[in-house]
């Protein structure tokens, strides 16, 4: 399978080596329009052909596939261009700005006989496919309630600390419909989904505006098409807690708790949890089964995504996610901001554009003063904890 790579931004570090490793892929073009990031990326990946205008990259015959990584504002554009010139897609997460652009996506990729699927690697990530797998096995009986968690605080992490701050412009603007709730979080609206086989049919919510991008402390709780199962998502933003992390400065969990027992997966881009495993399992006996063997590194879930979209190819199949869970995640994303501004009850249904928080985007003297006062909570943590600590 033939890939083409359209951008090369932060996330691309962590999307495109799943492609360059795959015994049956080869990336043969990459498309930035930045001709010096374009020059650097190539060489560091070892792509011999670059192009600076996606037009010309979708006109080269020799690609089957792209994965779009360009921003949010743009993935609608470049699928249906991809797509109309008989290209297969993976998208990156959120599928795109407005559930209608989401859902003439579909409609394209359904007009040129291709498949679009859109990249989540906690799909692809082996302590969330296990959790799913006991679910759907019937192993914690019927789930009653799903608890997910983020918290986002700082990290010393080599990653977190080279990304190019370019690659945040547009999510703090008007060319984003929200912040952190809609950048990061929607891995989480996606996992709501697909954990379990039940929609989510209503949302309630409560939305703070935190610093910078954050959208927090927020809280959420989602009542699906099933009467007996209820959701809860908790996001907190703790700028003076210390989290252990390769990549991010955060780390979440998920539970699903069912009318035998219960399943925990205890971490996904951190790990807060130390010595715990990535899963743990509770029976109707009373047994407490640990999947410590999974690999749960980070990284590992978007090599696994890169290689099941390959897979998926070669075998004429669609991996997850698929774009109508991935739609749904988005009116689910921007019902829990429309159930916050008008404090109600918020049908998903009934989310057909796009909806942004009260108060978004923020103001640059806004952003300002939240980047003078995380300098001050700094200088105040250094002097309280002392050195040698991080």
């Amino acid at each position: 399978m033939r890939i083409g790579i359209v951008g090369t931004g932060n996330i691309a570090t962590l999307n495109v080596p799943g492609y360059l490793e795959h015994e049956q892929c080869d990336v043969i073009a990459v498309c930035d329009p930045r001709p010096e990031v374009l020059e650097r990326r190539m060489l560091e990946w070892g792509i011999g052909r670059g192009y600076t205008e996606f037009d010309a990259l979708l006109a080269d015959d020799e690609i089957d596939a792209v994965e779009i990584l360009s921003p949010t504002p743009l993935h609608s554009e470049h699928t249906i261009a991809a797509l109309r010139a008989g290209k297969h897609v993976s998208c990156q997460k959120p599928i795109a700005n407005d559930v209608g652009d989401a859902r003439k996506m579909i409609e394209a990729a359904r007009d040129a006989g291709r498949i679009l699927r859109v990249a989540e690697h906690c799909c692809h990530y082996p302590p969330l496919r296990k959790a799913r797998d006991l679910i759907r096995e019937g192993v914690i009986g019927t789930p009653t309630v799903i608890r997910i968690k983020t918290v986002v605080g700082r990290t010393e992490s080599k990653f977190q600390a080279t990304l190019d701050p370019a690659g945040y412009t547009w999510r703090f603007n008007a060319e984003s419909p929200g912040g952190h709730l809609f950048d990061d979080v929607m891995h989480k609206y996606a996992m709501a989904l697909w954990l379990v086989d039940s929609d989510i049919r209503s949302v309630q919510s409560i939305v703070r505006p935190g610093p910078l991008f954050f959208e927090a402390p927020t809280v959420a709780l989602f009542e699906y098409e099933r009467d007996d199962l209820l959701g809860m998502m908790e996001v907190s933003y703790a700028p003076d807690m210390f989290i252990r992390s390769d990549y991010y400065g955060a780390d979440e969990f998920f539970e699903v708790q069912g009318t035998r027992g219960f399943v925990w997966v205890t971490r996904l881009c951190g790990n807060l949890h130390i010595g715990l495993a990535p899963i743990v399992l509770y029976e109707e006996d009373g047994r407490q089964t640990t999947f410590a063997e999974l690999d749960a590194s980070y990284d590992g879930s978007f090599r696994r995504s890169s290689a099941a979209f390959v897979e998926g190819l070669l075998a004429g199949e669609a991996p997850d996610l698929d774009p109508e869970t991935a739609t749904r995640a988005l009116q689910l994303a921007f019902a829990v901001y429309q159930a916050s501004n008008e404090r109600r009850p918020v049908e998903l249904s009934s989310i057909t554009g796009r909806v942004s928080p009260n108060g978004w985007p923020p103001t640059e003297e806004k952003l300002r003063g939240d980047v003078e006062d995380l300098f001050r909570r700094e200088a105040a943590r250094a002097e309280r904890l002392g050195p040698g600590h991080p």
